[in-house]
């Protein structure tokens, strides 16, 4: 078993894995100028050195590289639409598996562990940290999008679609939504912080990616097998983030200039991206509970506020129907739309279920660790039903009332313009016919920061622990140069091709690491069978 004060010693029985292996025994330390560095030596140098080398060269050739991240993304997406179901298939099963087996007695941490924080701090961490900018930019845009096309039966509707019939194409477009939202997506991170929770909390292995390998590696995991399994986690990381950064930069300019103006072209979203992450370097410096959590608090507050507003003003009574009847819609279409095979969809699966399934897959490493930082003393049956149903349950209720209130707008007072309006501006506009839309939209924008600030933090953390061997408390610099190569890297796509770059690199990060968390979970389902249970 590794000693390092990094880990916290178990309470009660658990099954440690020995090992010689000791946390940071390859890091190189070093002062450069008046910062001290603690970093893997090979992993750090390769992402670090790849990362600086992407920047520069999409930064310079930003007109050549436009059409190739685009040939990119249709290409695994429309080739491995099947892959990316299927892969997300697997991992809500295993999740439910393990919940209803034996092995959801384990707990995280040892027999006697208790939990570091409260249920609502708890969920408010995972919540914020793992769909915040996501269910701002498509809260509205993507019921919508998927209820156009339902009706008007396109050849982008889901299933079938439900051409002329509005009442039938609300329900499908609905499900559509909560389908990408819902159990699926927390499967994928469930399964993740479930394997470094165990492998780190249980097995006293460090908090890294390439742990969770160890019963299929042994100690090659220590070696490059395991550089190479961190290298891709570190990539996957930053190219997810860098999309949820794209789309919360453009979101918020389109805020801006809807409000006050504020011109909503790449040089203002460079500069959001560049103010935003100046703040997130203060949270990053500010550390994990005075900083993450504080701002996650923050923002659950600003959004279950809002939530509410549209609520009350909104169609109350249908809103709270709607969600009920949204959630046995979901229910309903769920086996459909998770069918990865046969499919007549083309458009809906790859453009958008597997563009979804890869960029969640891409933020994984992110939102499964920090996940796991913060579910010591919960058992695994408590932390897999949590995982799942909770943060879904959360977003059935947020895509009905933003996305139902949308699509009512359309349906029953003929209000268009939304539904016309590009995506990032569609949430505004949707606002704009309710009362004091002055105010929720700038409300609205400030969620949209926050939640981009609570992102990058987080990630910075994150990536900063798996370049540095699975240390937790790393000198700050290099948690402040991941935190700035986040902003950068977002920059760069943005310039570079726009939102169609973005989604090509947390796909093509997202494609290897697939294939990285599906021989995860069979380490996973290895690692729980041999710990005590509570």
């Amino acid at each position: 078993m590794s000693d390092s004060k990094d880990l916290m010693a178990p309470d009660g029985a658990v099954n440690p894995i020995n090992t010689d292996y000791k946390v940071g025994q390859d890091n190189i330390v070093m002062k450069v100028g008046p910062f001290g560095l603690d970093i893997h030596n090979r992993v750090f140098a390769i992402s670090g050195l790849a990362v600086v080398a992407f920047v520069i060269l999409t930064l310079a050739f930003q007109n050549d590289v436009a059409p190739l991240f685009t040939s990119m993304r249709n290409w695994l997406t429309s080739n491995l639409d099947w892959f990316f179901l299927s892969a997300a298939n697997v991992f809500i099963l295993v999740c439910l598996g393990i919940a209803v087996s034996p092995l959801g007695r384990v707990r995280l941490g040892g027999t006697e562990a208790q939990p570091d924080y409260s249920y609502l701090g708890w969920f408010s961490m995972l919540f914020a940290a793992g769909m915040g900018i996501g269910l701002m930019f498509y809260g509205v845009s993507e019921p919508l999008s998927h209820y156009s096309s339902s009706v008007g039966g396109t050849d982008w509707a889901p299933l079938d679609g439900a051409a002329g019939d509005p009442e039938a194409a609300a329900k499908l477009g609905m499900a559509a939504t909560i389908f990408h939202w819902g159990l699926h997506p927390w499967g994928i991170y469930a399964i993740i912080a479930l394997g470094l929770a165990i492998f780190s909390f249980n097995k006293g292995l460090p908090l890294t990616i390439r742990s969770i390998f160890y019963p299929l590696l042994g100690e090659r995991v220590w070696g490059w097998p395991g550089h190479i399994i961190d290298i891709l986690a570190i990539f996957a990381t930053l190219f997810g983030l860098a999309t949820s950064l794209g789309f919360g930069a453009s979101q918020a300019a389109a805020g801006l200039n809807f409000l006050f103006d504020f011109p909503a072209n790449d040089t203002s979203k460079v500069l959001l991206i560049i103010g935003i992450t100046a703040v997130a370097l203060m949270s990053v410096v500010a550390g994990l509970d005075a900083g993450v959590k504080r701002l996650s608090e923050i923002n659950m507050l600003l959004a279950v506020t809002l939530l509410l507003f549209v609520i009350v003003v909104g169609p109350t009574l249908l809103i709270l129907t709607g969600v009920l009847d949204n959630l046995m819609a979901y229910i309903q279409y769920l086996p459909a739309l998770s069918n990865p095979v046969g499919r007549e969809d083309a458009n809906f699966t790859q453009g958008w279920t597997a563009f979804y399934w890869a960029w969640w897959i891409s933020w994984s490493p992110f939102v499964g660790m920090f996940i796991a930082r913060v579910s010591r003393g919960r058992t695994v049956r408590e932390f897999i039903v949590s995982v799942l149903l909770v943060p879904s349950l959360a977003c059935v209720l947020w895509m009905s009332v933003f996305g139902g209130v949308a699509i009512e707008q359309v349906v029953s007072e003929g209000y268009k313009a939304a539904a016309e309006a590009e995506l990032p501006l569609q949430l505004f506009l949707m606002l704009e016919a309710l009362p004091l839309a002055q105010i929720t939209s700038f409300v609205a924008i400030i969620l949209v920061i926050v939640f981009f600030v609570t992102s990058s933090d987080s990630g910075s953390l994150v990536i900063d622990v798996i370049s540095a061997g699975g240390k937790v408390d790393a000198p700050t610099p290099q948690r402040v140069f991941w935190c700035v190569f986040e902003g950068l890297v977002a920059i760069a796509l943005i310039l570079g091709g726009g939102l169609a770059a973005l989604q090509a690199m947390s796909v093509s990060t997202g494609f290897p690491f697939t294939i990285v968390l599906l021989v995860a979970t069979i380490a996973v389902i290895k690692g729980l069978a041999s710990e005590p249970r509570a």
